[in-house]
């Protein structure tokens, strides 16, 4: 990762253009071209570095649900469990954490069935029963951006 691509992510994170061509606005603005900013980001996607590019809304202001959920998944399922849970349009983010809980991610679905049911494909696809489902009691805004 260069300098260039430390400025797109920082741009992309802090003040992305919503215009109709909103890779061109990043590009002029470092003084190289459209496509090159393209290539950049789908490299930086294809390397992990990047999850996805989207908005941020509130779930409830929707009419949808969320949750955070934390699984106990032993060294030998990771890869199962992590590509289940990560093939799922529900989930927004997944993270491992050195705790015995070792798998956490959040889900934001259409409706509680939804929710429910794709947590019950997740223990069925993958053999782990062990997943803790922690819904928010309380709101707290957190402004996750990580200046690169």
């Amino acid at each position: 990762m260069d300098e260039i691509d430390k400025k797109i992510l920082n741009m992309l994170q802090n003040e992305f253009p919503l215009v109709p061509c909103p890779f061109q606005v990043v590009a002029d603005k470092l003084g190289i071209r459209e496509e090159d900013v393209l290539d950049r980001v789908k490299k930086l996607k294809d390397d992990g570095v990047i999850r996805r590019i989207g908005a941020v809304f509130d779930p409830r202001m929707l009419g949808y649900v969320s949750t955070l959920c934390a699984a106990r998944v032993p060294a030998e399922k990771m890869e199962l469990f992590t590509a289940t849970v990560n093939a799922s349009p529900y989930v927004t983010h997944n993270y491992r954490r050195n705790h015995d809980y070792n798998v956490w991610f959040t889900i934001i679905a259409p409706s509680e069935a939804a929710m429910q049911d794709f947590i019950a494909q997740v223990k069925n696809r993958t053999g782990i029963e062990d997943i803790l489902n922690m819904r928010a009691v309380r709101t707290f805004k957190v402004d996750a951006r990580f200046d690169i």
